[in-house]
């Protein structure tokens, strides 16, 4: 999947006032993740950091399309009924797609890519497929041709040539594995983001009620959506920017209705995938996900609408613990 990144900028504060909030980068799944940590100890910051982003390129190797022996380019090379075994990260990855593809009733879906070969050309512009190449790449297209068993970790395919693409929901995977990754080596106080698209917040800094995170309309960043002090919380963004596109895999045309959408929730990979599904999504059946999901919550911009009373709310956002200010 083309994951389209949103305007989601983190940090708007000088960092650099505050020494014992220590700041990392590194470059992987072809975004750059940062990390910031407070910690009294910036060599014991800076050792964590060094693990977290080996972990993260140990997980780039398991699941990106573009690395050969991939657990997903073993997949995606499976004929019909044959089976592979992988191993967990790419499984649960697996999962939480199918779950989601499942939920949002298909409008989160990592097989999409045979679409996006009809729709658009090798400079990604737009062209006219026909109505031949649209049923073919559907032929090809759902997540219900992908079967997991959980016993053994195999993943079998119920036609060849699927073109799976975890880029909707393995940066936000990774994020969470730092998370968790942080809480063994005892750093509480920390956030991590991939590519600003994907942000989890773990404690907030001492003396301020969370990490700063603005909301702002795609392509603008001076057009404030929404201010956050977010802790214990992740938030993904997704969005359309000028000359891209994402397609809504049950249609199997590109998405118009909005221009950007966010998801909040305890889990980074959830936010991910989430915040794809929701700029397909009708408002109405947004709303209904967010009512059946109490920890989910979600913000929506209709395409070409930039009157500040457009931005949609779904989710009880009146239930957060952190300051929220809506512009």
């Amino acid at each position: 999947m083309n994951k389209q990144l949103s305007d989601l900028e983190s940090l708007q504060w000088d960092w650099e006032t505050r020494p014992d909030i220590h700041r990392y980068s590194h470059h992987a799944m072809a975004t750059t993740y940062e990390i910031y940590v407070q910690h009294d100890d910036e060599h014991y910051a800076e050792g964590a950091a060094y693990e977290a982003f080996k972990l993260i390129d140990k997980l780039e190797e398991a699941l990106s399309r573009f690395i050969e022996n991939s657990d997903i380019s073993r997949i995606n090379s499976l004929q019909a009924y044959e089976f592979v075994t992988v191993g967990l990260p790419a499984f649960e990855c697996l999962e939480i797609s199918k779950n989601i593809y499942e939920e949002t009733d298909r409008a989160f879906d990592i097989s999409i890519g045979p679409l996006y070969q009809c729709w658009l050309t090798k400079d990604k512009t737009l062209r006219n497929p026909s109505q031949q190449e649209l049923n073919s790449a559907r032929y090809r297209t759902g997540m219900h041709l992908v079967k997991l068993n959980k016993s053994n970790y195999t993943v079998q395919v119920l036609r060849s040539n699927l073109h799976l693409d975890l880029g909707g929901v393995g940066k936000g995977y990774a994020v969470d594995k730092v998370g968790e990754l942080f809480r063994e080596w005892n750093i509480e106080n920390a956030l991590i983001h991939g590519g600003k698209s994907s942000v989890l917040a773990l404690e907030a800094p001492s003396d301020m009620p969370g990490w700063p995170v603005t909301i702002s309309r795609v392509g603008s960043v001076t057009k404030t959506v929404a201010r956050l002090f977010l802790h214990n919380h992740a938030l993904s963004g997704s969005g359309i920017h000028k000359g891209q596109h994402i397609l809504d895999p049950r249609r199997g045309e590109p998405v118009k209705e909005k221009s950007g959408a966010w998801a909040l929730a305890d889990s980074s990979a959830m936010t991910d995938a989430l915040s794809t599904a929701f700029m397909i999504m009708s408002p109405e059946a947004v709303r209904a996900y967010c009512e059946s999901h109490e920890n989910i919550r979600a913000i929506a911009v209709p395409e070409g609408d930039e009157t500040p009373g457009s931005v949609q709310f779904f989710g009880d956002w009146d239930e957060v613990d952190f300051p929220l200010q809506v512009f």
